[in-house]
């Protein structure tokens, strides 16, 4: 072997760098494969701590109320309607104005229902002359017919004396046949005649009872009639139909009203109740009877539902309230009151602060904030009832774990907030 030749070391083709690309090659696909089949593949969104609201779970009594606004209104509204047409001659009382029951309002006038009494007056008059006529003639009928009766009467006695006389002569053959049976007949004329006298005053006697009946009616109607009409001519008079203030009053002077018009309204003033607006979606939640309590100058006075309204607008329906104790000092028609509506009664519970979170979620699942403080991931809850502060949790949560209660809607639909802060 020539000294300039040496012998060369055979190297180790484990570590060539073949076999490190190789290596490290798979390793790369491992990792990729064991994220893609054990690795976290939820959807993920980076959230500032600052810009989320986050509150703590816990247990507490839960209250059962709505807060809702009540308006003051009187206790009664009477409305003035015209009960008889006619022209505004004169207002004599002004809106705003303080009125005792009868009091005069304004005043009509209507010249057709002045014309109307003058006639049914006239019509009256000639109904009791009628009346009184018939009761004379009914008086001097009686009396002539008691007259002829007499007369008959006495004419029978003749008769009867006659009759009986010629029997006993005739018998005797002291008289004639013909003047026995003309006493005889005249006797038989004059009973009949007797007995007719006596049925045509029986008769005439019932006949003028039911005209003069008739007659007393016809007058009672009329008369009746007239003090219709005259109450029509005092209705023309508008006057206060209680104690109380006049709230509005429409008409000017010189207007003509007509009959069912709205003249004004007046407000009972003995009291005071809340019309009060609420969600429909309580509307089968409150029923009459439930209590509140209105705040009025930060003092509460409690109330009670006596009217519930059953139509639905927009969204909302109304209720009436009225006070249950005192009413509140200087209260004004119009003025506004924070309402404590009690739905049921306060009981322990799961409790979850209010938030945009339910507007996002219905309700139905939240994000939890991890106990590391990293993360925040979705989980399915139940809620049952709320107001005006928590939710009533029943399902899902428990004391002591920390949810966003702030809106979700900037989150998409990742399953991980990422929270940085």
């Amino acid at each position: 072997m020539d000294g300039m030749d040496r012998k060369l070391e055979k190297k180790n083709k484990l570590f060539s760098k073949r076999n490190l690309w190789i290596f490290v090659g798979s390793i790369i696909v491992l990792l990729v494969f064991y994220n893609l089949v054990f690795g976290d593949k939820s959807s993920k969104l980076n959230v500032e701590i600052e810009k989320i609201s986050i509150a703590e779970i816990r247990k507490d009594v839960f209250q059962d109320y709505i807060a809702v606004i009540g308006t003051v209104e009187p206790i009664q509204t009477i409305y003035l309607d015209a009960i008889e047409g006619g022209r505004v001659d004169e207002i004599l009382l002004e809106e705003g104005s303080m009125l005792k029951k009868g009091d005069v309002i304004l005043r009509l006038s209507n010249v057709n229902l002045v014309l109307d009494i003058s006639n049914n007056e006239a019509q009256v008059a000639r109904a009791i002359n009628e009346l009184r006529t018939a009761r004379l003639l009914m008086i001097q009928q009686q009396m002539n017919s008691e007259s002829q009766l007499i007369e008959t009467e006495r004419l029978l006695k003749q008769q009867v004396r006659v009759y009986n006389n010629n029997k006993i002569l005739y018998k005797d053959q002291h008289i004639s046949t013909e003047e026995y049976e003309l006493s005889r007949e005249q006797y038989d004329a004059t009973i009949k005649k007797h007995d007719l006298l006596i049925k045509i005053m029986y008769q005439d006697s019932i006949f003028r009872s039911i005209q003069i009946e008739s007659l007393e009616t016809s007058v009672k109607s009329l008369a009746g009639n007239l003090v219709l009409i005259k109450q029509r001519l005092d209705n023309l008079n508008v006057k206060a139909p209680a104690d109380g203030e006049l709230a509005s009053l429409n008409p000017e002077i010189g207007e003509i009203v007509t009959y069912g018009n709205r003249i004004g309204i007046v407000n009972i003033l003995d009291s005071y109740k809340l019309r009060v607006e609420i969600d429909e979606h309580y509307i089968a939640r409150v029923n009459r009877g439930l209590v509140g309590d209105c705040d009025f100058a930060g003092s509460p006075y409690p109330g009670r539902i006596t009217k519930i309204y059953p139509e639905v607008s927009g969204g909302r329906f109304y209720v009436d309230m009225e006070f249950t104790d005192n009413i509140p000092n200087a209260i004004r028609i119009g003025q506004t009151s924070r309402i404590k509506l009690e739905l049921g009664e306060s009981k322990q519970a799961v409790l979850v602060p209010r938030g945009g979170f339910y507007q996002s979620t219905g309700g139905q699942w939240v994000y939890i904030i991890d106990e590391t403080g990293e993360f925040a991931y979705k989980r399915d809850i139940s809620i049952g009832r709320q107001n005006p502060r928590y939710y009533e949790v029943l399902a899902g949560l428990k004391p002591g774990e920390q949810v966003i209660i702030s809106s979700y809607d900037t989150f998409g639909d990742v399953d991980k907030l990422m929270l940085k802060n």
